[in-house]
């Protein structure tokens, strides 16, 4: 088992590697922030859809199939509802701006200081989310292979990042654009087998699977005979919508993708396209967890509590080597797909948003690029072994509560920017964001405190809410130039 699942880690490296060596030949600044933005959009789509799932979907989906049936499909269909928005709100104002970091708008709208707290919001959400995707992939391998072998944790982080490091550190975005196809690849066909191998050895056929979700108790999608519980349907579908507008939306790493395709109407065109092909490939997911399920009942096999650990303990030990090998392949593809892309970001971000680098100025800017790169990846491996000591539930639920305090003052910043024409205090805008996830932990509690209501991923929205009051209150008469 331990032979097989390193073979097809070693196998995927070796050919990531030889898709990066075809792909960075051509390699200059315009190649790494975005692509020389050439990139067909079609092959962006595939990549993005790799990128948007990510190893921790692989592994979470299909194990909170037992705590909160199929009800995630709520969420996913909120999803697509913030892809229209992005596609025709967002996408039009940062092409026509012409932007390589979508934060400088914030520059032009409000001013320097709104600037930069927008894009330090940035770097600490991507950090911390990108970083909790990795450290599935690296606690995983620990686990199967490493460990045994006498190999430290910490060691097996450095050598995940310092991987990903070789084949972006030259290449950038242009690279991550090719290698990202063939990540989706790889975890789609992962998934798909994965299903497969289950399903036969519960000897069910087509029909059997459709039969045995639809008889299964977890089967449910939709929630609506409570309105105070998390999983409330319109609270699901309102902020998943606002979910992707920020995580999509208002992050560097994905715009980034989207600003390398050739013009406007295919960069919309690959958005709407992936966010569709979003929706089946997350029913599949689900659709997984009630096989496992269904596979552990019969078997009289004992699921461990947390949902995160059902596919890889069953995939280790009762399913066979088949599905150990699809499952690494799954979550390995996954996971270097969102960590290399959000390095990119990141070290894109640091020298447009706060170095200020001239992008034309090729030798110095490769120069200190490459060490800005490097020190991405220094903190980043230091970021998964801190969720490596702090993880406790579920690695999906995790990520997007955190995502919903960290992203919430950008939803409010550029909610103001987009539907006012007032200009702000601007020197005084870092408080108001630096306040707002505070208050919104502040009301959250507050409500489970007092009125036993659970404030779920909607904690986003208000915390954009207090973002834009905040400014509001800070607003002033728009003037012919920006105040700094």
């Amino acid at each position: 088992m331990i032979s097989g699942v390193l073979l097809t880690f070693v196998l995927y490296l070796l050919f990531l590697f030889f898709i990066t060596w075809l792909t960075r030949r051509r390699s200059s600044n315009a190649e790494f922030f975005l692509a020389g933005r050439t990139s067909p959009w079609w092959v962006v789509a595939i990549g993005m859809l790799g990128d948007s799932i990510s190893g921790v979907t692989f592994v979470s989906v299909p194990g909170m199939v037992g705590s909160a049936d199929m009800s995630y499909m709520q969420l996913v269909l909120g999803f697509f509802l913030g892809y229209l928005i992005v596609s025709y709100v967002l996408l039009p104002l940062y092409y026509r701006l012409r932007l390589v970091s979508i934060y400088s708008y914030l520059e032009q709208r409000f001013g320097r200081w709104s600037y930069r707290t927008g894009a330090l919001f940035f770097l600490i959400s991507k950090l911390f989310g990108a970083a909790a995707k990795l450290y599935l992939i690296t606690l995983i391998l620990q686990s199967l292979v490493f460990a045994p072998m006498g190999v430290p944790y910490s060691l097996t982080v450095v050598g995940v990042v310092g991987i990903i490091w070789l084949y972006t550190q030259r290449g950038g975005m242009g690279t991550i654009i090719w290698t990202d196809v063939l990540q989706t690849i790889c975890l789609v066909l992962a998934l798909v087998f994965t299903i497969y191998e289950v399903s036969t050895q519960m000897q069910l056929d087509l029909g059997g699977i459709v039969e045995l979700v639809r008889q299964s108790p977890h089967s449910r999608i939709f929630v609506l005979d409570d309105v105070a519980s998390p999983l409330y349907l319109w609270k699901q579908l309102i902020s998943g919508a606002f979910i992707v507008v920020v995580m999509t939306g208002l992050d560097q790493n994905m715009m980034q993708k989207n600003l390398s395709c050739r013009s406007l109407p295919e960069a919309q065109r690959n958005m709407l396209s992936y966010g569709f092909g979003f929706i089946p490939l997350n029913y599949l997911f689900l659709v997984l967890g009630i096989l496992l399920l269904g596979y552990a009942s019969a078997r009289g096999i004992t699921l461990p509590e947390r949902g995160d650990e059902i596919l890889p303990f069953l995939a280790s030990g009762y399913l066979g080597s088949g599905v150990m090998i699809c499952f690494t392949l799954g979550i390995t593809a996954a996971s270097f797909s969102n960590a290399d892309s959000a390095l990119t970001s990141l070290t894109t971000s640091v020298c447009t948003d706060f170095l200020g680098m001239d992008l034309k100025d090729e030798e110095q800017t490769a120069r200190r690029r490459w060490w800005i790169h490097l020190v991405m990846c220094v903190a980043f491996a230091l970021m998964v072994l801190f969720i490596g000591g702090i993880q406790q539930g579920s690695l999906l639920t995790t990520i997007f509560t955190a995502v919903s305090y960290t992203y919430g003052p950008l939803l409010g910043l550029y909610a103001f920017g987009l539907l006012t024409h007032y200009a702000v205090r601007d020197r005084y805008t870092p408080y108001v964001c630096l306040l707002s996830p505070f208050v919104s932990y502040a009301l959250a509690y507050s409500c489970e405190l007092l009125w036993g209501y659970k404030v779920g991923y909607e904690i986003l929205l208000f915390n954009g809410l207090f973002t834009f009051v905040g400014l509001w209150l800070l607003r002033q008469p728009r003037a012919a130039k920006v105040y700094v």
